[in-house]
């Protein structure tokens, strides 16, 4: 393909209506989707299912194995076709590790509109893909394309674990501490991208975050005292904290100032640039929220965030929080102590 051709593709993000994780139905719609669907029986050996809105759905096989499956898409929340494909993969496979799990390898999802793209760019963001499943040290094993109007792609993710390491989101308990593995911003960044606003250095630092693995989760899973994981991804911090707290029959408590946020993160929310999920997900589920003191537009923006290929939340005992931290820190990760889990129900801020 000629550069001439490159420059004539238009931008992959002005090709979809939303980016990223984004892109997801808004919590309270899809409560309304849901609400009148016919349950399905369930087997014993169906560890976690669709129950607490988990990361991803353990099968159990034998008393030391169990098969985690799960499966995530999105349209472009970047205009590099490499690092478009980098993204959606290495978020699909972060539900792997969200579970305690070893991903075993993976399927592609592939929606692409052939006529607007070139051949090149659309392989361009498989082998965005596939490095991230390198990085995994997994193969891709199959999948499955579409001609789609907008671009779309991403993973179905594979994975083992032992039956008794699954870390699910339902398992916090009062006097749990609360952990975060990366901070929060990347909704932000990819609504300043997409109106030509983000810099190089907030562009690199959107990259790094989003292409890293939780690697830490297999590990995390394996520690005592550590009760519950699930990553912070589409519906924002509160709206997985939340879950966290709806599944496990607790509240959980937010020290927001303690709350880690990427470079430049604030300055380009307070110059406007916010995704409009973030709006739908205060909608959907703002009112489960309380705070000791009224929230700023922009820090409420920034709670509700959409985070593509998110952070892991864990909850864990108080003594273990020293082994949480250094496990994370083994993986290069600078992960925080951002609140606590306590007797009641919903989501607080402090």
């Amino acid at each position: 393909m000629s550069d001439t051709a490159v420059s004539a593709e238009p931008r992959l993000t002005s090709l979809a209506h939303g980016g990223g994780c984004g892109c997801k139905i808004a919590p309270g719609v899809l409560s309304e989707i849901l609400r009148g669907q016919a349950p399905l029986p369930v087997p014993p050996e169906l560890l976690v299912g669709i129950e607490t809105s988990d990361d991803a759905a353990v099968y159990k096989l034998n008393d030391r194995q169990a098969v985690v499956a799960t499966t995530d898409f999105f349209m472009p929340i970047v205009d590099d076709p490499h690092d478009f494909g980098r993204i959606a993969a290495t978020n699909a496979i972060s539900d792997v590790y969200a579970m305690g799990g070893t991903p075993l390898f993976a399927l592609a999802l592939v929606g692409m509109p052939v006529n607007v793209l070139s051949t090149a760019t659309i392989g361009a963001i498989l082998d965005g893909g596939a490095t991230a499943c390198r990085t995994a040290g997994i193969p891709i094993a199959g999948g499955h394309t579409i001609d789609s109007v907008e671009p779309i792609y991403g993973l179905v993710a594979i994975g083992l674990v032992d039956p008794a390491h699954v870390k699910s989101n339902a398992g916090a308990r009062p006097g749990d501490v609360l952990v975060l593995g990366k901070p929060l911003g990347v909704g932000i960044f990819s609504a300043a991208l997409k109106k030509g606003a983000l810099d190089a250095a907030g562009y690199a630092r959107m990259i790094d975050t989003t292409t890293r693995l939780n690697t830490p989760g297999p590990d995390l899973a394996r520690l005592d005292g550590l009760h519950a994981i699930t990553d912070v991804t589409g519906f924002g911090l509160a709206g997985h904290a939340l879950e966290m707290a709806r599944g496990s029959g607790c509240r959980l408590e937010i020290d927001w100032s303690a709350v880690p946020i990427l470079e430049g993160v604030r300055d380009l929310a307070a110059a406007g640039f916010v995704t409009g999920a973030s709006g739908r997900n205060w909608a959907s589920y703002g009112g489960q929220v309380s705070f000791l003191r009224e929230m700023s537009a922009l820090d409420r923006a920034l709670i509700c965030d959409p985070q593509t290929s998110g952070g892991l939340l864990v909850a864990c005992a108080s003594p273990s929080v020293p082994a949480v931290l250094d496990v994370f820190r083994a993986h290069g990760f600078d992960a925080a102590v951002i609140g606590g889990v306590e007797e009641g129900a919903g989501l607080s801020v402090r």
